[in-house]
């Protein structure tokens, strides 16, 4: 082989191996990239640890009221108009339901129900909410009830709205809709987004 040919080739043998270890360096850096993505993604939804018992004031829900527990829902609308709804909904329920305590309205520590013309507590403004937001047509699986320790550790509920950016809380202490993880609650049960009959343990600090 020519002294020009010896040299063409050396290029070329350096030139595969340049280009394998930059193309080993894409893969490695995209590879780096959508982990990065789906780690976040995750983080945007609150994730299922374990099954566990419904709390004690839910374990007739299913029975009492067979939406809270649906799992089939017809998706008619986009992404827009469900969070519209979910806004509209969320701040109408907190400014139109008083807060009274299970103990005041039932003489019990604990009963999950539809707010009545007295009010509700956390529970019954969350099913509330469940209740018109399924009526005006958000599909059930994408609205979870789930129970947590609020920022001074008391116990609370919330309704959760999957939407497609992640898990929204719908709160009756805030008109303002944040993504779980900047609730500052200890998020503990929620309903299983695939069977809401049943629950699971989340444990998820926001």
């Amino acid at each position: 082989m020519t002294t020009r040919g010896n040299t063409l080739n050396a290029f070329c043998e350096y030139t595969v191996k340049f280009c394998g270890r930059i193309s080993l360096a894409v893969l490695i850096a995209s590879s780096t990239m959508i982990a990065s993505e789906a780690s976040a993604r995750d983080a945007a939804f609150i994730q299922s640890v374990v099954a566990s018992p419904p709390p004690t004031g839910a374990r007739q829900l299913c029975r009492q009221y067979t939406w809270a527990c649906a799992q089939k829902g017809v998706a008619s609308l986009s992404s827009a108009q469900e969070l519209k709804l979910v806004k509209q909904i969320n701040r109408r329920v907190n400014a139109s339901t008083r807060e009274v305590t299970d103990q005041r309205q039932y003489k019990t520590r604990e009963m999950w129900a539809l707010p009545t013309s007295l009010g509700g507590d956390c529970e019954d403004f969350a099913l509330l909410k469940k209740r018109d937001l399924i009526n005006a047509g958000i599909d059930p699986r994408k609205l979870l009830i789930a129970t947590v320790l609020d920022t001074r550790r008391n116990s609370h509920a919330v309704l959760v709205y999957r939407s497609s950016q992640g898990d929204l809380v719908l709160d009756n202490l805030t008109n303002r809709i944040k993504p779980w993880s900047e609730t500052r609650y200890l998020f503990l049960r929620m309903q299983d987004p695939k069977q809401p009959r049943k629950w699971v343990g989340v444990y998820g600090r926001s």
